[in-house]
């Protein structure tokens, strides 16, 4: 398997397929490279280079012992960026990826590396409620996050991906039960500790001055019944951050619509790319 091995030792897996310009994808907590299965096959169709990493704890990367918070998480993308001697890259993430992305972007995207960057159902500005973001989401909220996946990992990972992830909870939803235990399957690769930490990562990281700092186009898009990261304490205060920023909001739609939706998604995003 492909992979780079970082300063600290970590062994970070990468998919590289195809020629063409670079778009590099970055994946939500706690699942790993395949979730973009959808994206990738239709932009390696198209003439692109796709590339995919998993995050250090997650999937096949190395089950590290630390280095599960955005800094180091951002190195290991910019490892991997100088290992592939990607330019004019663009960079997609969704959910905590698109933190990722951010913090990625903001401290190392500079010299030609970066083209522009889409952030999707992301977690940016910050997710957790204080003073500064009365909007946000009580620290209880994630505090029962790490109950749950302390108590039964293999449980939780299974109710969160049948009911909000994908909306399966709403009335009328097409369940896919193989989606469900796709999700299921990526998340239990990954290490419980990863996991554990990366809640913390996703969910109290003030990504502002990121945001602030991105010289290049973003384009962020969010479904309106985003369940997991609420559109209206993320999406709807990144977009005033940016310097060149473009907004797309998707009605009914919920956190996981690259997969459930890829027939919307990826012509919006091929758009965003040649334009």
């Amino acid at each position: 398997m492909p992979t780079i091995t970082t300063t600290d030792g970590a062994e970070i897996f990468y998919k590289d397929w195809g020629a063409g310009r670079p778009l590099v994808f970055h994946h939500g907590w706690p699942l790993s490279a395949d979730d973009w299965d959808a994206q990738m096959m239709f932009f390696l169709a198209k003439g692109f280079r796709v590339i995919a990493h998993d995050r250090r704890g997650h999937g096949r990367s190395t089950q590290t012992s630390g280095g599960h918070e955005m800094d180091t998480y951002a190195a290991d993308v910019a490892a991997l960026a100088a290992h592939l001697d990607l330019k004019d890259a663009i960079h997609i993430g969704h959910s905590t990826g698109g933190g990722e992305v951010a913090r990625y972007v903001a401290r190392h995207g500079g010299g030609g590396r970066v083209g522009k960057a889409v952030l999707i159902g992301a977690v940016p500005p910050i997710m957790v409620k204080s003073d500064k973001n009365p909007g946000g989401l009580p620290i209880e909220v994630f505090d029962g996050f790490r109950a749950a996946l302390v108590a039964n990992r293999a449980q939780f990972f299974h109710d969160v991906p049948a009911g909000p992830f994908y909306g399966f909870n709403r009335s009328g939803a097409k369940v896919s039960e193989g989606v469900i235990d796709n999700w299921w399957r990526q998340g239990m690769m990954g290490a419980a500790n990863a996991h554990y930490e990366c809640i913390k990562a996703f969910s109290e990281t003030d990504f502002t001055e990121d945001l602030r700092t991105i010289d290049v186009p973003v384009l962020i898009m969010h479904g309106d019944d985003d369940q997991i990261v609420p559109i209206a304490d993320s999406a709807l205060l990144a977009i005033k951050l940016l310097k060149q920023g473009e907004l797309k909001v998707y009605p009914g739609l919920p956190h996981g619509m690259c997969t459930t939706h890829p027939e919307i998604i990826n012509p919006d995003l091929l758009a965003f790319i040649q334009a």
